[in-house]
C-alpha cells in the first residue's frame, strides 16, 4: 500500500492513506475508537485493484497527529471531518464503510451531509443507543469522574491489558506490536488524550438514537455485513439498523466478531465489491430503460 499523506482541513491536519486507481470507484472506510486505519488495511489491499480505497487516520485516541481543533471533537465533528476529506479529495458516489464507533461516525455523516455518499456499508458497530455497547457503555459514567478514563485504560500498558480490552474484539488474533501502536498515542501523549477525552465527553447515546431513526431519509442502498458471533454487537442491532433504512440488505459474516474487516477481510472485500457493482448495474439499467 501506498505511504499515507497529510491533507490540510478545515478543521486540521489529517492523515489519510489512498491507494487505487484515482478514477476508480471510491470506497471510504471509517474505524472506530482506539484502533486508526491498519484495521481495514487488507481488506483495502483486496479492494486497491479496481477501487479507490481512502483510509483515514481519524482522531479517536489512536492518531498520533493532533487535530487541534475542538471542532471535529465530537462525534458530529468527526463525521464533518469525514465530509471535508471527501470535498478535498472531490470525491462523489462514495462506498462510505463504518466499523465500532466508525459505524456511528458514518450515520453522523448521513444525517449531516450525504450528497457525496453513494452507499453504506456497516459492519458490526453502534447503533440507536448502543453507543457504546456494553460492558463498554460503562465510559459515560467514567468520563464524569476526573482521570476515571486514564485509570480504566491503564491496563492497556501491559499487554494482557491490550488483549483484553481491543484482541478480544477478534477472533484472528492481533499481533501485540499493533495493539500497542494502538494504545500507545492516549497512554503517552497529553495532547492526544486531551482530544480523545474531548470526544469522549461530547458522545451521548441520545444523539446516535436521533441519528439512527432518521437513517431512513438516505436515498442509497445499505448493506450490513455483520459477524452473528459478536456478542457487543449482537445481529438484533443489526436487523433494527437494517429494518430503520429505506434499501437495506443484512449479509452475516461467518468466523469473526467485531473487527470483521481484520477477521475476514476478502470476504468484506468480496461484499463490498458486489455490492457497489450491483447498485451501479441497476442505475445503467434504469437509465437505458428511461431512454
Amino acid at each position: 500500500m501506498s505511504h499515507p499523506s497529510t491533507l490540510k482541513l478545515p478543521s486540521g491536519p489529517l492523515v489519510v492513506h489512498d491507494d487505487g486507481p484515482v478514477d476508480g470507484p471510491a470506497v471510504v472506510f471509517v474505524h472506530g475508537f482506539l484502533v486508526d486505519s491498519r484495521l481495514w488495511e487488507a481488506t483495502a489491499e483486496a479492494l486497491a485493484d479496481d477501487h479507490r480505497v481512502v483510509r483515514p487516520d481519524l482522531p479517536l485516541g489512536a492518531h498520533r497527529t493532533p487535530i487541534g481543533t475542538y471542532a471535529a471533537l465530537s462525534p458530529r465533528g468527526v463525521a464533518r471531518l469525514v465530509l471535508e476529506l471527501l470535498d478535498a479529495l472531490d470525491l462523489e458516489d462514495v462506498t462510505l464503510v463504518g466499523n465500532d464507533t466508525g459505524g456511528a461516525i458514518c450515520q453522523f455523516v448521513l444525517d449531516e451531509r450525504p450528497s457525496r455518499v453513494g452507499r453504506l456499508v456497516l459492519t458490526n458497530c453502534d447503533g440507536f443507543e448502543t453507543f457504546p455497547p456494553a460492558p463498554f457503555n460503562l465510559v459515560h459514567l467514567l468520563k464524569r469522574v476526573p482521570g476515571g478514563v486514564e485509570v480504566a485504560l491503564a491496563p492497556m500498558r501491559l499487554r494482557l491489558g491490550r488483549h483484553i480490552a481491543l484482541g478480544t474484539l477478534a477472533r484472528t488474533r492481533i499481533p501485540d506490536e499493533l495493539l500497542r501502536a494502538w494504545s500507545e498515542p492516549f497512554l503517552t501523549d497529553r495532547a492526544i488524550r486531551r482530544e480523545t477525552m474531548t470526544f469522549l465527553r461530547a458522545a451521548w447515546p441520545r444523539d446516535l438514537v436521533e441519528a439512527s431513526t432518521r437513517l431512513h431519509r438516505f436515498d442509497g442502498p445499505v448493506l450490513l455485513a455483520w459477524a452473528p458471533a459478536d456478542r457487543f454487537f449482537t445481529i438484533g442491532l443489526a436487523r433494527r439498523l437494517r429494518d430503520a433504512c429505506r434499501d437495506a440488505r443484512l449479509v452475516e459474516i461467518p468466523d469473526a466478531k467485531t473487527f470483521v474487516a481484520w477477521d475476514q477481510p476478502q470476504r468484506l472485500a468480496d461484499e463490498i465489491r458486489a455490492f457497489a457493482a450491483a447498485q451501479v448495474a441497476a442505475a445503467g439499467a434504469g437509465s437505458h430503460s428511461a431512454g
